[in-house]
């Protein structure tokens, strides 16, 4: 089933991503998690992909091992880094065989060293989008957009113009990278809509555990932070530490997520770390979410 159908038909949702360990010994630890998440009902969960395809195969068979052993609908991430049509062509074959019926489309994160030779046969996520319901109408394309804007975007206005542009291409719903001023998404949501684009926006939401996760996150993906939440973070670091900043960020987050609905957003979509203990704190007794 696509996954715009099940958001067409509830009032408001959870979704949870994860990512595949690198080490197949890691493995039981993750469905452990994956396990214990269930109980909370998501709407659906997504699977990352390594960069330039690197971690392609674990993709798929944990995608596929999440979907057949705990019920959930999946999505599997699928980037432009180093693909060819031929490539891409037979992985959504197998994502299909194996009851994925949804990707998100991204253009993917330059691999160390950089270089224009990672550009093959698709160089935006507009391009996977528009292969993937040339060849693939059943199943279900999602990408991705910025509240913060793009890090390689030269303005807010640019950044709007290329989501704008995977909607065009067929994109049904989108999911933001994480940000931490809620107004940001207000404004995202306002902006797209004022050129056209109403289909649903889905805010991804990112606990903060430590100070040097925030930090490096920040440098990786360009998002900002508002002084106030940064300096309670700071704070809580100062005199706690990491365990006192844990208990800070999940604090934020529950109270981005219900800013997040009262704004009116269809659902949230929570990054999960693979913590299954982080999103049961944010999540337990959050009466916003039971709907």
């Amino acid at each position: 089933m696509k996954i715009i159908d099940r958001i067409r038909n509830t009032d408001r949702f959870l979704s949870l991503e994860f990512f595949p360990p690198k080490e197949r010994e890691q493995w039981p630890r993750f469905f452990g998690q994956v396990d214990r998440l269930a109980g909370l009902d998501p709407l659906f969960v997504s699977v990352t992909y390594g960069a330039g395809g690197t971690f392609q195969d674990n993709t798929l068979e944990i995608a596929a091992d999440v979907h057949r052993r705990f019920g959930l609908e999946t999505m599997a991430h699928l980037t432009c880094v180093g693909a060819k049509k031929k490539g891409i062509a037979e992985y959504l074959d197998r994502l299909r065989d194996a009851g994925i019926n949804n990707i998100l489309a991204l253009r993917g994160d330059m691999p160390g060293g950089g270089g224009t030779d990672v550009w093959k046969e698709f160089r935006h996520a507009s391009n996977l989008v528009e292969f993937v319901k040339e060849g693939w109408p059943e199943i279900g394309v999602a990408t991705a957009c910025y509240p913060d804007a793009h890090p390689e975007s030269p303005s807010i206005d640019d950044d709007l113009r290329w989501t704008c542009h995977k909607f065009n291409a067929g994109s049904d719903f989108a999911v933001t990278q994480l940000f931490f001023d809620v107004r940001r998404y207000r404004d995202l949501v306002r902006r797209l809509e004022s050129r056209g684009i109403r289909n649903p926006i889905v805010p991804g939401v990112l606990p903060v555990l430590n100070m040097q996760s925030l930090n490096r996150i920040l440098a990786l993906c360009g998002a900002n932070i508002p002084l106030k939440l940064y300096l309670e973070l700071q704070e809580a670091n100062e005199s706690g530490g990491d365990k006192a900043v844990r208990r800070k960020g999940i604090e934020i987050a529950r109270r981005q997520i219900k800013e997040l609905l009262e704004l009116g957003a269809p659902g949230i979509h929570l990054y999960s770390l693979n913590n299954a203990d982080v999103c049961l704190d944010i999540l337990t007794d959050l009466p916003e979410l039971d709907g």
